[in-house]
């Protein structure tokens, strides 16, 4: 339990990719409010002449005053609504460029990450006990904390700005209105760059402070990433019993092959290995059935009961079980030997009477470096290897 409290190693690759599906990324509001008001001010100072022009024409449009419209009674209602136009003509493209540019600064920040997650509703999101408990957390404190930093950092400057130009700014209402606005203009332009140096250096902070705690909350402990390795390769206990059950299923349909088979050659009781051969459809004998112990008795208790031939051919049954594999043909250096009890078996089939029947059983010959008895041998080639 102590283990699993511990969260002292870094998250994983898994981990992080999992915490972008859920919508947790690095993200600072301070670098986003940095970028848009440094893009509103950028346009402010660059069309700073053609918004003064037509702030003019505005003003100018406004306060015309025509005696034609007296007669209409929504004069007044259709001035007021093309003057707001005109308004919204002018502050739409310079909010809209604000937003891009505090997306483009999430982008910098913590990448794109296109997610609903953080959308779908939570019932745990409605518990009072867990609001509470995250509006008094530390992450919550801190925020709290920097904002208060940050407005009081923003009101210091403001408030000094205007006490040390108050003179300037008490001289623009004795100034003529065009003069009036390009001053007030220069004036402002000047403390939104004083106010930009500020909100810039708390994003220089702030970037870096997100993407430390986002690596805190995502770290994970020992018994974390044990179990993570366990998902992605697999729990060891459940792929040894499908293991066991895929052997069991193949057992199954050896056993259930062995009564179609022409020959069953035992050790007599250590190996087992059934052969079928059909001339239409192969091209040499073919193992459908082997094994040892316990599975080859059983192997010879189902040839039995279906009265399909076992002989007894112990260098044969070890060879085979020792070079073949399960639906294969045997290998080409033991042609011979099974050419030998097949043709026994042929001629027990074909016998006219009983005393026919009992033929003397074959005792095939093998290559003495083929035995596993005899030593360690590299396995033969299956005839469609070669």
């Amino acid at each position: 339990m102590a283990d699993s409290q511990d969260k002292q190693l870094p998250a994983s690759a898994r981990k992080l990719s999992k915490a972008r599906e859920d919508g947790q990324v690095a993200r600072s509001r301070d670098l986003g409010h940095a970028a848009a008001m440094a893009m509103g001010a950028a346009l402010l100072v660059g069309l700073a002449p053609e918004i003064v022009a037509r702030l003019r024409e505005l003003l100018a449009s406004g306060l015309r005053f025509d005696a034609g419209l007296l007669a209409a009674n929504d004069a007044m209602l259709r001035q007021l609504i093309g003057l707001t136009l005109q308004m919204l003509a002018m502050v739409l493209p310079l909010g809209a460029a604000m937003i891009l540019a505090a997306l483009a600064a999430g982008k910098l920040c913590g990448g794109w990450n296109w997610t609903l997650k953080p959308l779908q509703p939570k019932l745990s999101k409605l518990n009072p006990l867990e609001g509470i408990g995250r509006i008094f957390s530390k992450v919550q404190l801190v925020e709290t904390l920097k904002a208060c930093l940050l407005a009081t950092v923003l009101l210091a400057i403001g408030g000094g700005y205007l006490w040390s130009n108050l003179d300037a700014f008490s001289q623009v209402v004795l100034q003529p209105l065009p003069t009036a606005l390009a001053s007030s203009g220069d004036l402002l332009r000047g403390g939104l760059v004083l106010m930009l140096l500020a909100l810039g250096a708390f994003a220089l902070v702030d970037v870096p402070l997100q993407k430390w705690r986002l690596g805190e909350q995502l770290k994970m402990s020992h018994q974390e990433v044990k179990d993570e390795f366990k998902q992605i390769e697999g729990n060891v206990e459940v792929k040894a019993k499908i293991k066991a059950r895929m052997r069991q299923l193949a057992r199954r349909r050896m056993l259930a092959a062995v009564p179609e088979a022409d020959l069953v050659v035992m050790n007599p009781t250590h190996y087992a290995v059934a052969l079928r051969y059909d001339e239409a459809t192969m091209a040499a004998p073919r193992v459908v059935a082997k094994g040892t112990d316990l599975l080859a008795l059983k192997i010879r208790d189902i040839a039995t009961e279906h009265r399909v031939p076992v002989l007894q051919a112990p260098p044969l049954a070890r060879a085979l079980y020792a070079h073949t594999e399960l639906d294969q043909d045997v290998p080409t250096v033991l042609f011979g030997a099974v050419a030998q009890v097949l043709a026994w078996v042929y001629q027990l089939r074909h016998a006219a009477t009983p005393a026919a029947a009992a033929l003397p059983a074959p005792q095939p010959v093998v290559p003495p470096e083929l035995d596993p008895h005899n030593g360690p041998v590299p396995r033969a080639r299956p005839r469609g290897d070669r």
